[in-house]
C-alpha cells in the first residue's frame, strides 16, 4: 500500500494513507480517482508477485499485463508516434523515445532478458530501470510500472521475499535529482553518478524499512501483553493478528478470519477500543477501528 501510494506520488496522484485504508476497509463504492488510481497499482504489484511465484520469471507480456492493470485500458504498447519529454520552461524537446511498436517490443524483450541472463545484482537493478525508463513503451504508466519492476526484479534475484520495500518513498524526496540524472545518462553516457544513486536509495530504503518492520513487531508483543492483561478472556493471537492485517479493522474483518459470529466479533473490537488499543470511527453506516499505535508507525519517515 505504501509503495503504491509513493510511486503514485512521483506521478503527482495524490492521494492520503487514511483515504487508502478507508477504501480497503469500507462498503461504500464512493472513491476518488487518485485513491482508484494507487489501488490500481497495488493490484498490479500484487499480480506481478503472483506471476513470479509461479513461474519465477517475468515476460513483456506479464509487463504489458501490470500496465493495463495500472492505467485501466487496453492500448498496450505505443504504436503511434509524438511521445517526447519535452522542457516545461523552453518547450525543448529533450529526450524522443523509440517510436515504433515493433522496435519498442523487440527492446522490451531485450530488457527481459537481461533480468534474467547472468548474475543478478543491485548495479544490474539501476541499469534495467534506465533502460526500462529510455524505451518508454507505453502511452501512460511507465514510471509507475518500471518501479514495479524493480520490485519484482529484487524477487527474483532473492534480495526480497515479498514486496515491502519501498523504493518511491526516497526518489519522491530526490525526485529533482532522479530525473537529472536519467538525463545525464541519456545526453552524456553517465552512469557511475545514477548508479551510485539507485544504490544508495536501496540501502537508506532498506535500513528504514527494517526499522518499521522492528517496530512493528515491538507493538504486536506489546499489544498481545497488554490483551493478555487487561481482556485475556478475548485474547487469542489471530485476534491481534487481524489488528496488524488490518489497520482499518471491521467486524467483518474478525467474523472471517476467527470464525466468530458477529456479536462476538463487535464485542472483542469495542472491548480493545475502551483499552485504548483501538480508536472507533464511524464512516457513513459502518463502525471501523483503526489501530492507532500502527498507523503512526507506518506513518514515520513518509
Amino acid at each position: 500500500m505504501q509503495e503504491s501510494k509513493d510511486s503514485s506520488e512521483i506521478e503527482n496522484i495524490i492521494t492520503t494513507r487514511d483515504e487508502l485504508y478507508k477504501a480497503v476497509s469500507v462498503t461504500t463504492k464512493k472513491i476518488d480517482p487518485a485513491t482508484k488510481e494507487v489501488l490500481y497499482y497495488r493490484e498490479a504489484l500484487y499480480e506481478g508477485f503472483m506471476k513470479i511465484q509461479k513461474r519465477n520469471l517475468l515476460s513483456v507480456n506479464d509487463i504489458i499485463d501490470l500496465q493495463k492493470i495500472i492505467v485501466q485500458n487496453e492500448a498496450g504498447i505505443r504504436s503511434n508516434p509524438g511521445t517526447a519529454l519535452i522542457n516545461d520552461k523552453t518547450n525543448e524537446v529533450i529526450y524522443t523515445p523509440p517510436e515504433n511498436n515493433d522496435l519498442i517490443r523487440s527492446l522490451l524483450e531485450n530488457l527481459t532478458k537481461y533480468i534474467h541472463e547472468g548474475e543478478g545484482s543491485l548495479t544490474k537493478l539501476a541499469i534495467l530501470h534506465y533502460q526500462f525508463e529510455s524505451i518508454h513503451p507505453f502511452y501512460d504508466g511507465n514510471g509507475r510500472t518500471g518501479r514495479i519492476i524493480n520490485i519484482l526484479y529484487l524477487i527474483l534475484n532473492g534480495y526480497l521475499e515479498i514486496p515491502i520495500l519501498y523504493l518511491s518513498s526516497y526518489i519522491i524526496r530526490n525526485k529533482k535529482r532522479y530525473y537529472e540524472l536519467l538525463l545525464k545518462v541519456t545526453q552524456t553516457n553517465e552512469w557511475e553518478e545514477w548508479i551510485v544513486f539507485i544504490l544508495k536509495g536501496i540501502e537508506l530504503t532498506a535500513t528504514d524499512t527494517i526499522k518499521k518492520i522492528r517496530k512493528i513487531r515491538s507493538s504486536l508483543d506489546s499489544t498481545i501483553e497488554l490483551i493478555k492483561t487487561d481482556a485475556h478472556k478475548i485474547y487469542s493471537k489471530e485476534l491481534v493478528e487481524s489488528l496488524f492485517l488490518h489497520p482499518y479493522c471491521k467486524i467483518e474483518f474478525i467474523t472471517r478470519e476467527l470464525n466468530v459470529e458477529r456479536k462476538a466479533a463487535s464485542r472483542y473490537l469495542h472491548t480493545l477500543s475502551d483499552l485504548g488499543i483501538l480508536e472507533l470511527y464511524k464512516i457513513g453506516n459502518e463502525n471501523i477501528f483503526i489501530n492507532k499505535e500502527l498507523m503512526e508507525i507506518l506513518k514515520i519517515g513518509t
